[in-house]
């Protein structure tokens, strides 16, 4: 199973495993505060992307096409965390304030296609 958080709500039991996938560290959060089991910087989208997206739902589509294509790009972070999904509940904690148009709503989609 895996859910959707935003990094800055307060950690829950049924979280299981918390994943940050964000490519920057979340701004004013400490690490005791934030609880997070793993970082994986390489699953979140290029800082180019990034920038282009802005959390604009009008480039929802294109953003998750091209962000697929970096992730294809990157197979072991993929299975890293299809692995980690496997073997227990999985919580993506994003930093973003849009909580339908963000990069890990789009990875939990791909994950959930790739699974």
């Amino acid at each position: 199973m895996i859910r959707i958080r935003r990094v800055y709500e307060a950690p829950s039991p049924e979280d299981g495993l918390r994943v940050l996938v964000d490519r920057l560290w979340p701004r004013g959060l400490s690490k005791a505060e934030a609880r997070i089991d793993v970082w994986l910087k390489d699953i979140a989208p290029s800082h180019e992307l990034r920038r282009w997206f802005g959390h604009d739902s009008a480039k929802w589509e294109e953003f998750k096409a091209r962000y697929y294509a970096e992730l294809e790009a990157r197979p072991e972070a993929v299975n890293t965390l299809l692995r980690h999904a496997s073997e227990g509940p999985v919580t993506l904690l994003h930093a973003a304030k849009e909580p339908r148009f963000n990069n890990a709503a789009a990875l939990s989609e791909y994950l959930a296609y790739k699974s």
